[in-house]
Parts: C-alpha cells; structure tokens; sequence
C-alpha cells in the first residue's frame, strides 16, 4: 500500500476545490493533504512508522483529517480516540494498543504519562505533498485500531489494516446513493473518530466537500440546511430525533437535502416516519460495526420506505437491506449451524475489509483464516436476501424461563409515546431471572395510561412490569444508549421489592 501515490493523485486531480469546511472556515484539498504532509514529516523525523501506534485526539475538523492522512502516510497504526471519552477510557485505549505519541490540536484535558510524547499538530509546517518518499506498506500491517462501543464490557480495539482501510473506502464510495463530485457537499456531526472519518475520505476522495461540525446545534444546523448548500447528510437515530423535534418547533425553511445517511443503530418506524414528515423520503440506512465498516448491508431510500410501509409486527426485527458486494451474511443457530431463510439466529459476517482481531489488554485475539465474525446481534434473513435485525443477543431479557427482546417491547409500545424516548431491559430478579423494565425519559404524566391499550395487546410475558421515568437516558461517548449504565443507576436509586407484581422503591435519591 502506498498512501503517498493515493493522495498525491488526489491533490492533483481536485486540489484547488473546497474539500473541508469547519469551524475555522474552508480549506482545499491540497491545504488538508499538505498539513498531512508536514504532520507525516514531522513523525517520521522522530522515528514513527510501520508498527508504531499513533494516537489522534481530535474533535471535528480539518485538522482531525490531516492527521490521519498523516499517519497512514507514515505507514504507522492510527488510534483514533474521542476527545469526549472519561480519562479511565482514554488511559485504556492507550494501555491496550501501547502507544507512544499523541497527535492533538493544541491542548487537552486528558491527563497523559511521561511515557507519551505529545505533538500540536498546528506546530507541524505544511508543504507540498508528493507522492515521492512515503513507505511502501506491507498490506497487512496494522492501519486503525477502532474500539468498540464498550457498552458490554471493557473497549475492545478491533485492528484494521492498511488494505483493509483501502478497500473499506472503495466499497463505500462504490455504495453511496449517487457518485459524489464537486456539487456535493455532506454534513458531518458525529465524531471523526468514528463513522465521520470514513465519509470524509470517501467524499474528499472523489473531490467532494465536507462540512463537520462538533456536536449537534439545532439553531446552526437548521438555517445550513435551508440553505441548500447541503446535499447529504449523515445522522444516526440520536441526531435525527433532535433535528427532526427542532424543525417541529420551528417555522423555518425546510432542508434542501438530497439524502439523509443513517445507522449505529436501528431507526424505529416511529422516528422513520417523523423524519420523513420533516425531510421527505430520502433516507438511507446501512448497517456497520466497529469491527466492519460500512457498508455491511444497505437499504436506499426508495427500499427504505418500502420498508417501513408494511405493518410488520414488533417481533419481526427491522429491515436493514441487502449484503454490500463482497460481505457474506449467515444466520447460526447456538451450537453454529447456518439457519435458512426466515430463520431467526445470531448474526455472523465475513468479507474482504473486515478487522483481524482484537487488542485488549490480555493482547492480540486474532481471527483464523476464513473465520466469521459474529456480531453479537440477532436477526433473520428473509427469502429476498435482506437483513433484519432483531435484538442484541446481550440485550435479551431472560424472564419466567422466556427469552425476550427489548427492541421488540420497545417497537411494540412506541407509538403510545411518540413524543418520549422509551428502553426496555431486564432488571434481576431472584424470582423472575429478571423483570421487564421500561425506563421513559421526560416522559408526560399520564405516560402509564397511555400505554395501557399496547400492553394488552402485547404477549403476557413480553410486558414490562416496573416502569420509571427518568430526567435523562444514560448514553455513552457516541450517543449510544447504554443498558449497562442504566441498569446500574436503578439499582443505586431503588430496592426491589419481589412481589407477584414486583415494585420499585426509592431509597431517597435522586437519579
């Protein structure tokens, strides 16, 4: 892999057009590739390269992406960590890959050992990038370390590598809706250490622009949208909740949006159909893990609203689309045997831009050659070949000797509160295993009886039997909601009272 021939060919081709826009202002795609230049000089000049683990901390912005352009020019193993994460995290992200550097932009709060040098990247001078003098990088040498989620245990840095990050790129331009170019312009909130480092590359890659944002303010995001200088945007459920609640409570200009990018995790019918009063049909949704980038499976606007016509019942997962080119999807019962279609299963992928394994702090946990990863979710494949997702098989609830998936409560009950966010989990019980919870966030007073009519509608066993209320959903670095987290909360704020109709009682704090 030589990174020096790919960006080179990139500044060359679309150099003098507007590549990032960010809160400093414009920048072209021959400024962002040659501050990659001076950061990538500066790094080799202190000895980093090929097996050297470099850590970027960065919140959205050209700088963000010079870096890891940087790194990978290098031929070194980027570690991009979420300026947001708690110090315990970002120790652990370091502890685990071993790293030795941090790239930042100016400062940070986080708390670094004497052990880790630290470089401004606004003190690397840029110069004109050349394809002349960069590594030529064994393919399978390690090139991101992206950590999970970590909402099931210790973060785990799924490895990538340099031909790996390279196809991932090609298979994600070769999937978005329309080829982009110099008309198309795509709004990025969510994290560059994420999904946003991805789409970024993917459309500075075909000389399209970029415009990222750190966080999602409404009243700066609404007016750009009206304003027609963005063509896509990318917003997981989280994002397009709160945009789709602003443009209600707002008499401003609609959004002037070609197509709304959407995944991390699943978009209820309820939100769907929300968004759509507020965007028109013009939302697609992909599926993707940190241990595979998108695209895994896709679903195009015109399928995504197919989708979410039906009247499908709550049991029957989301749709999430069809295999991308070169993923295989199977759908394994416990013991590993390949179900048929309909059947529902634990959900195993494999293809060509996949991780290879693991880092923790245990050490390396490679996959074998042709190994399936199993994601953890599960879901079923119907007879066209398209993917639903049903649950994570974490999340299941074990209750009165069921199984029982929250995703499925939650669907079930949605459309009672469609002003609330609702989370289904299971809370231990000695007699139950555990008890069908349902925590509401701000919910309205008369929540309880709204829900009544869905919950006699429900199987007896899926009901929830404690409900709560709650100012504020616990939710991790990424917006994801966290189980965990919240299970712990109500055991520090209640006591069980076990009960054929078991009750919560409060032991005087506040949550």
């Amino acid at each position: 892999m030589h990174w020096g021939n790919e960006l080179a060919t990139m500044r060359g081709r679309y150099g003098q057009r507007v590549g990032i826009i960010d809160a400093e202002g414009s920048h072209t795609i021959a400024e962002i590739v040659d501050r990659a230049a001076g950061i990538a000089d500066r790094l080799s000049a202190l000895g980093f390269g090929p097996g050297d683990f470099i850590a970027t901390v960065f919140q959205n912005s050209m700088l963000a992406a010079a870096a890891s352009y940087a790194v990978a020019l290098t031929g070194a193993t980027e570690v991009p960590i979420n300026p947001v994460l708690s110090q315990k995290e970002f120790d652990h992200a370091l502890s685990c890959t071993g790293t030795r550097i941090v790239l930042l932009d100016r400062a940070t709060t986080l708390t670094l050992t004497p052990c880790v040098a630290v470089e401004d990247v606004r003190k690397c001078a840029p110069r004109p990038l050349t394809a002349e003098g960069w590594p030529d990088v064994e393919p399978e040498t390690p090139s991101r370390i992206v950590f999970t989620s970590g909402t099931t245990g210790p973060a785990k840095g799924a490895i990538h590598t340099h031909l790996g990050r390279w196809t991932a790129g090609l298979l994600l331009r070769s999937v978005l809706p329309t080829r982009p170019g110099a008309q198309n312009r795509i709004l990025l909130m969510t994290p560059f250490s994420h999904g946003s480092s991805l789409l970024t590359f993917a459309y500075l890659a075909e000389g399209a622009s970029v415009h990222l944002m750190h966080g999602v303010d409404t009243a700066a995001v609404l007016p750009l949208l009206a304003s027609g200088s963005i063509t896509e945007m990318f917003a997981p459920p989280t994002v397009l909740a709160k945009l789709t609640e602003a443009l209600q409570q707002t008499d401003s200009a609609k959004p002037q949006l070609h197509t709304i990018l959407t995944g991390t995790a699943p978009l209820s019918p309820m939100l769907y159909h929300k968004a759509v009063a507020q965007f028109g049909e013009i939302i697609r949704v992909t599926y993707g893990k940190s241990e595979m980038f998108n695209p895994i499976t896709v679903l195009s606007p015109p399928e995504t609203a197919e989708a979410y016509a039906g009247n499908a019942s709550a049991d029957e997962g989301l749709c999430v689309g069809w295999a991308a080119t070169g993923v295989r999807i199977e759908i394994r019962d416990d013991g590993g045997r390949v179900l048929r279609d309909g059947e529902p299963g634990h959900i195993f992928l494999h293809s060509p831009h996949m991780f290879r394994g693991y880092i923790t702090v245990d050490g390396l946990k490679m996959l074998a050659p042709g190994e399936f990863h199993d994601t953890g979710d599960l879901g079923r494949i119907d007879q066209t070949g398209c993917l639903f997702l049903v649950a994570r098989q974490s999340d299941m609830m074990k209750t009165g000797g069921y199984k029982v998936a929250p995703d499925e409560v939650e669907r079930a009950l949605a459309a009672a509160l469609p002003e609330t966010e609702i989370i289904a989990l299971g809370f231990p019980s000695e007699y139950w295993g555990e008890i069908v919870t349902l925590v509401a966030e701000c919910p309205p007073s008369d929540w309880q009886e709204r829900l009544t009519p869905a919950l006699a509608s429900m199987t007896s066993y899926k009901r929830p039997r404690l409900f709560v209320a709650m100012d504020e959903l616990p939710r991790n670095a990424i917006g994801k909601l966290s189980r965990a987290e919240l299970r712990r909360r109500l055991s520090e704020v209640y006591d069980l009272i076990e009960t054929p109709q078991p009750v919560f009682v409060r032991k005087g704090m506040q949550i």
